[in-house]
């Protein structure tokens, strides 16, 4: 991972956690139910992101570099693998 795209996504990864406390102290304060699903959907939108820029990174570096190499099993290896990830992401 290109140190760039590491530390925006832990600068994002932070801001998604401070979200959730958040979230934590309006259930402990009982505050509205609306509000709450409010912010789950917007955590929830934050962690797509960030998702997305993790698969970005991977095709773009270890894919690529699967596609470079020449070797098949490789190659074949990374798709599988990225194949199974997105998968598990529809979930």
């Amino acid at each position: 991972m290109i140190n760039q795209n590491k530390n925006s996504l832990l600068k994002r990864l932070s801001r998604i956690e401070g979200q959730v406390r958040g979230i934590a102290r309006m259930v402990e304060g009982e505050r509205y139910c609306m509000d709450m699903l409010t912010q789950i959907a917007a955590v929830r939108g934050a962690l797509a992101k960030v998702e997305d820029e993790i698969i970005k990174d991977h095709v773009s570096h270890c894919v690529e570099n699967a596609i470079v190499s020449g070797d098949p099993e490789q190659q074949r290896a990374k798709v599988t693998e990225l194949v199974t990830a997105l998968g598990r992401m529809k979930r």
